[in-house]
């Protein structure tokens, strides 16, 4: 079952001139409900939003939070992905114009799944990546929000498929690492944790901000904001990769270097921990 603007439907068949399909004209965001509940529903919410004012998409006046969350849980439930699922919302502009649209008003469609695990589980798998330097991402506002043109992500994707890796990892213009291709970039250096801020040009993950704010809680450890160049990777103690599906995936080899898991491990407890009391 498929939400096409609120209205459940076995299937949505969407037109010919969907600007999302034409231009890539179009924002998402992916969820992680648990036990009924969108998991970081007010970051995930703002985020939205922040999104669709950046593009200059006109919000609608019914698009509030509890809108917005009974949207997904309905769609999740028809799905029998209620008590532990996945849900996407793709939000893009009315048909009508080429790259000038003629409409700035939206339209949504929500897919849904269920998820075996409810909580984030630890792998222990090995999880080797690369630098993927083909193509850039550009240290800019537009990179930091989830449009629907992801050809970077895709030609990386296949590009980690042909040479056996687990993920790659991306560049931004100054040749900074930035990201992978599905989750923000945590590095562990001694009692250092960094990770590359917004203005890199990475993705305004909503996990990377639960993570650091957990991380700040640990005494001891300094957290920074910081670019990191693909010389500080084989420098790294840990490194490891967040997003609300997944949670934290640790690397385990960047070419010759391998890494330890023991503070990722940490970091998923804390994570799963917050979880359960909230």
């Amino acid at each position: 079952m498929v939400n096409y603007n609120g209205a459940l439907a076995t299937d949505a068949a969407l037109a010919t001139n969907n600007r999302a399909f034409l231009y890539g004209d179009g924002i998402f965001e992916t969820v992680k409900i648990l036990d009924g509940k969108v998991l970081f529903l007010e970051d995930h919410y703002f985020r939205l939003m922040s999104g669709m004012r950046i593009i200059r998409m006109e919000i609608p006046m019914h698009f509030t939070m509890e809108y917005f969350e009974n949207q997904l849980l309905a769609t999740a439930e028809a799905n029998g992905a209620l008590l532990s699922g996945r849900a996407r919302m793709t939000v893009f502009r009315n048909p009508g114009g080429l790259y000038l649209p003629t409409d700035q008003n939206v339209e949504f469609i929500i897919q849904a799944q269920p998820l075996e695990a409810p909580m984030y589980a630890f792998s222990s798998e090995a999880y080797e990546v690369d630098l993927f330097k083909d193509f850039y991402v550009t240290a800019q506002l537009l990179s930091t929000i989830k449009s629907t043109n992801r050809l970077v992500n895709i030609t990386g994707s296949i590009f980690a498929n042909e040479n056996g890796l687990a993920n790659c990892l991306l560049l931004n213009d100054a040749k900074n690492v930035i990201e992978a291709l599905n989750g923000n970039l945590f590095m562990l250096m001694g009692n250092r944790l960094v990770t590359p801020p917004i203005s890199e040009g990475c993705l305004q993950g909503v996990m990377r901000k639960q993570i650091l704010a957990l991380a700040r809680k640990i005494e001891g450890l300094t957290v920074e904001e910081a670019p990191v160049s693909p010389f500080d990777l084989q420098k790294a103690d840990e490194l490891f990769l967040t997003n609300v599906i997944v949670g934290i995936q640790p690397i385990t080899k960047y070419r010759k270097k391998e890494f330890a898991t023991d503070f990722a491990k940490e970091m998923l407890v804390k994570l799963n921990a917050q979880l359960r009391l909230g």
